[in-house]
C-alpha cells in the first residue's frame, strides 16, 4: 500500500526522524491558514502516489500566505501528467510545510533485496534526483548495506555505509541516528520501501527529511489497523480497488488486452508468459486461489471483463483442491449473467477436469488441452478482427 508524503512524514516523526513542520490541506483556505501559522516561506507539494512531482509542476514555493493561497487554487483539483507514473493524476490534497535552507541533498532508502533475502540500505550523495539515473550514469556514487535481521543497524554499520558513499565526514555522527530511526520506522511499520529523497543537510548544519516515499506491505495490515485511514482509493486503479473489495487477487497490467485467470501465482505467471510468447499482451494477473467455488470464478470473470481493453479471456486451471467442475459452473454462470462479447478459452486439468469439460460442451466456450494451445487459441481469436 502506497501512502502520501504527509502520511510518511507523520510516521517518520513518530520514530524520531527530523521532518519539516507542516500540515496537509484540502482547500486553498487551509493552505493559507497553514502558511500563516508557519510564518515563513513555505513549499507546497501536490500529494499523489508518484515521484517526479517537481518536474510535473506539482511543487511550488510561496513567500507569504497570499501567494500560498493562490498556489492552492492553481493546484487543487488540477490533473497533471507524472512521467514516473506514466499517467495523469489529479491533485486532491497538498502538503504545506516550511521551506528548508538546503546545503546538500542525500538519497537514503531501505527496501527488500529478494536475492539476498535481506533488507538493503541504499545511500548516495547524489540526492534530489532519480536514483535510477544515478545508478545508470554513476553507479559508484551508490553505497549499499545488506542489513543482518538479527543485528539490525548498529552504529558501525551505518557509519560504514556513509563512508562507502563518500559522505561528508563532518556530518556522519549526526546522520547515524537518522538512519537508525529510519530503519526502526521501516521495520515497525512493515514497510517494503522507505525512501527519503532528499535527506537534506541544511546550511545551518541540521539533518532533515525533505521528502518521503513509503510503501507498506498489505499482508501486514492486520497488525496495523491504524493504517486503514491512510488508504487513498482515489489514487488506485478502480478495477483493482473493486477486486480487492471482493477479496480477489488481481493486478491490472498497463497496455494488455488478454484477460488471464488461473489458480496459483506460479501458474498464472507462466500463463502470462505463454500468452506473450503467442503474440498477445496480458491484461491482468488474477489468481482465484485454491478451492475456489463457482461464485468466486463468476466474480473473477466479472472483474476481468470490467476492463474495457480486454479482447479475450483465458482460463488456465490445474485442479488440486480446486475442482474443474466448480470452475466450469462458475464460468457458465458468469457467461449467462454477463454480457460477454469477447472469446473465452478454457484449459482444465487435474481434479474433476473431465466433469468440467463435459459441462462446457453445452456452451460456445473454447476448450484447450494444454496451456500452450490455450494461449495460441485466445491470441488468435482475440486478434482475429484486427
Amino acid at each position: 500500500m502506497k501512502i502520501h508524503e504527509f502520511q510518511a512524514k507523520q510516521l517518520l516523526k513518530q520514530y524520531g526522524v527530523p521532518v519539516p513542520e507542516g500540515q496537509a490541506a484540502s482547500t486553498p483556505a487551509e493552505v493559507r491558514d497553514i502558511a500563516t501559522q508557519l510564518g515563513r516561506k513555505v513549499v507546497i507539494k501536490g500529494q499523489v502516489h508518484s515521484g517526479g512531482r517537481g518536474k510535473a509542476g506539482a511543487v511550488k514555493l510561496a513567500d507569504n500566505p497570499n501567494d500560498a493561497e493562490e498556489i492552492g487554487k492553481a493546484l487543487l483539483g488540477k490533473t497533471l501528467f507524472f512521467a514516473q507514473a506514466n499517467s495523469d493524476l489529479k491533485i486532491n490534497k497538498l502538503l504545506v510545510e516550511e521551506a528548508v535552507n538546503i546545503d546538500k541533498e542525500i538519497y537514503v532508502a531501505i527496501t527488500q533485496d529478494r536475492a539476498r533475502q535481506r533488507d538493503v540500505l541504499i545511500v548516495s550523495t547524489k540526492g534530489g534526483m532519480d536514483i535510477e539515473e544515478v545508478a545508470h550514469n554513476n553507479p559508484a556514487d551508490i553505497a549499499e548495506l545488506f542489513i543482518d535481521p538479527l543485528l539490525g543497524l548498529p552504529d558501525y554499520a551505518a557509519r560504514q555505509v556513509l563512508f562507502d558513499a563518500n559522505y561528508d565526514v563532518a556530518h556522519i555522527n549526526k546522520t547515524i541516528p537518522v538512519l537508525k530511526a529510519l530503519y526502526a520506522a521501516y521495520v515497525g511499520t512493515d514497510a517494503t520501501l522507505a525512501e527519503i529523497n532528499p535527506l537534506v543537510i541544511t546550511k545551518e548544519g541540521t539533518i532533515i527529511a525533505g521528502d518521503a516515499k513509503w510503501d507498506i506491505d498489505e499482508n501486514s495490515m492486520f497488525r496495523h489497523p491504524e493504517f486503514a485511514a491512510y488508504h487513498d482509493t482515489a489514487e488506485e486503479d478502480p478495477i483493482e480497488t473493486e477486486a480487492h473489495r471482493r477479496g480477489i487477487q488481481y493486478v491490472r497490467l498497463e497496455g494488455g488486452d488478454i484477460g488471464i485467470i488461473g489458480n496459483g501465482a506460479g501458474l498464472v505467471m507462466t500463463t502470462m508468459d505463454e500468452v506473450k510468447r503467442a503474440g498477445g499482451q496480458p491484461a491482468d494477473f488474477l489468481d482465484i486461489g485454491g478451492g475456489a467455488k463457482a461464485e468466486a470464478v463468476t466474480s473473477s470473470l466479472e472483474v476481468v471483463l470490467s476492463d474495457p481493453n480486454v479482447k479475450g479471456v483465458l482460463f488456465n486451471i490445474f485442479g488440486g483442491i480446486t475442482r474443474g467442475d466448480e470452475v466450469a459452473k462458475g464460468i457458465i454462470a458468469g457467461v449467462a449473467t454477463l454480457d460477454v462479447k469477447v472469446p473465452i478459452v478454457i484449459r482444465l486439468a487435474g481434479t474433476r477436469a473431465a466433469e468440467g469439460a463435459e459441462l462446457l460442451k453445452t456452451t460456445n466456450l473454447v476448450p484447450a488441452e494444454t496451456m500452450q494451445e490455450a494461449a495460441a487459441k485466445i491470441v488468435e481469436l482475440a486478434y482475429a478482427k484486427k
